[in-house]
């Protein structure tokens, strides 16, 4: 059991697992701009899922085992587990792509994973401004702020979608294939506003 505040750690588990969630949605983007070699990508996506795991598993550990925490025990675990979740849907949404064998996905699950990635680059910055957040706590706020205005422009593109894809879509398995996928990527940006919020109350707490 350590005795002195791991800081630094901490700081370097958290940037580590938010650019890892950036480069999951960096990957999710590219297979709905080329649809081409959906497998390929999607293994590497499962990859880069098990490292964001990995980086989780370790920041749990890292809780376990410090007896004074930088932060409140559950801020930590909240913020490390709703990053998490982010990667989870978007891995999970390449991964329902393979499984239900979709031969084309409908344009506005690119339109969301466009929005999504906004808001994944959002919360890396974010996150990485947070080892010194002293200096940064309008940033901080203020980007906060904007991840929330994206969560409701997917809202927004989601309801979209969801008209467009009943008018649209006559069979019904393709049309619950479909939306499934769309609220996977959907549910991704909400993780990305919880995160958020999780960020505005530990700046509001500690400054």
């Amino acid at each position: 059991m350590r005795f002195v505040p791991k800081e630094v750690q901490f700081s370097d588990n958290f940037e580590k697992l938010a650019d890892k969630i950036q480069e999951g949605g960096k990957i999710l983007l590219e297979i709905l701009d080329d649809y081409r070699h959906l497998d390929e990508k999607a293994i590497k996506l499962k990859e880069v899922e098990h490292e964001a795991d990995a980086i989780t598993h370790a920041i749990y550990l890292d809780l376990h085992t410090t007896f004074i925490t930088p932060l409140d025990r559950e801020d930590i675990f909240a913020l490390a587990n709703n990053m998490d979740n982010i990667m989870d849907m978007v891995e999970e949404s390449a991964t329902k792509m393979q499984l239900y064998k979709i031969k084309q996905p409908v344009p506005e699950l690119r339109d969301l994973a466009i929005i999504l990635q906004k808001a994944i680059t959002l919360v890396n910055k974010a996150v990485h401004t947070m080892r010194h957040r002293g200096e940064n706590v309008e940033l901080i706020l203020s980007t906060c702020v904007e991840i929330n205005s994206l969560e409701n422009e997917a809202d927004r593109t989601l309801r979209s979608a969801m008209t467009h894809l009943f008018e649209r879509e006559k069979n019904v398995l393709e049309l619950i294939k479909n939306k499934e996928i769309l609220e996977h990527i959907e549910e991704a940006t909400d993780n990305c506003e919880d995160v958020s919020n999780i960020l505005e109350g530990i700046i509001l707490k500690y400054g």
